[in-house]
């Protein structure tokens, strides 16, 4: 049992501030990272997952809140997204249960649900692109709506919710974005936001009564979390966000490697290959949009004269 003034909460309450930051500068990340981060700290996985929910139904409702009252959301469309993760929420939270090692299987599925999670980033990094150099402006209309393809995303982000708290905004989102093309972006969010506080809630109480709070964690967890996403979206409109939403990538690659068992060298290899090869794919795909493999860099010497360069680095 964790206490309140201990160093242990002290580091769950600056790593929920810092993944929170993370959260308010991309809308992204939240228990991707931080269910990780507190099993890395060494809170028990099961009570990883249930605390991270818990937090997450809190600071969920507010930014669902902000979209509400703005009237950005797609609430037909959110209705059905509800539909089908409410109650695959809840059933999750009680797979645990039904298996033999339950520190085991979780780390597993997390970590499984962490490289996921990272794949669909990576997706939705190239279709945010693929939207912006294409030219094309959505249309006024409000797309048609799909109803078994639909609930049947809720059902799986839901259930992926409940066993791992991964997926609601990220497996979800991207499911979304595939099936909903022409909806706008801030109606994306403001979907994913609504449709994400009741799974979250059901997927939070279902963790509660099978495996109970920790009020040493969970208070940390909101303490540092809803300050941090302020933060983070106030740094939003000057910090890169494809600088970090790559670094999330990263994270989340390295954070289900370790998971599934990888040792400190396949780490490295893995941090190594994806720092070094990363930016050269991306810049690849950049050049098949028609636009620049890289930016230009900022940080040199600018001159009028075309003729004139900077002198090679010695």
């Amino acid at each position: 049992m964790h206490d309140l003034l201990t160093t242990s909460a002290l580091e769950v309450l600056l790593v929920s501030f810092g993944i929170g930051i993370v959260v308010g500068l991309t809308g992204m990340g939240g228990g991707a990272l931080m269910t990780p981060a507190l099993i890395l700290l060494g809170i028990n996985p099961t009570t990883a997952v249930a605390n991270d929910l818990v937090a997450a139904s809190v600071n969920k409702s507010v930014g669902a809140a902000v979209h509400w009252r703005h009237g950005s959301p797609n609430l037909r469309l959110a209705g059905y997204l509800i539909v089908g993760s409410v109650p695959f929420a809840f059933l999750g939270t009680f797979v645990t249960r039904w298996v033999g090692d339950q520190e085991a299987f979780l780390k597993t599925a997390l970590g499984y649900a962490l490289l996921f999670a990272a794949t669909t980033y990576t997706l939705r990094m190239y279709l945010q692109l693929r939207l912006v150099t294409s030219g094309n402006t959505a249309p006024e209309t409000e797309p048609k709506i799909r109803p078994v393809l639909t609930i049947a995303i809720g059902a799986v982000g839901g259930l992926l919710v409940g066993i791992t708290s991964v997926g609601s905004g990220s497996v979800i989102m991207i499911a979304l974005l595939l099936l909903y093309p022409t909806l706008s972006a801030v109606k994306l969010v403001g979907t994913d936001l609504v449709q994400a506080v009741p799974l979250v809630f059901s997927a939070a109480v279902g963790q509660v009564l099978n495996h109970g709070v920790e009020w040493a964690v969970l208070i940390p967890l909101i303490l540092g979390g809803s300050p941090g996403t302020l933060l983070g979206s106030r740094m939003a409109r000057w910090v890169s966000q494809s600088v970090i939403r790559r670094g999330i990538v990263i994270v989340l690659t390295m954070s289900g490697a370790k998971m599934l068992g990888a040792g400190a060298d396949a780490l490295l290899i893995i941090a190594g290959a994806m720092l070094l090869l990363g930016p050269l794919a991306w810049g690849f795909i950049r050049q098949t949009r028609g636009i620049p493999a890289f930016d230009n860099n900022s940080g040199a010497w600018r001159h009028d004269r075309p003729d004139v360069r900077e002198p090679a680095e010695r």
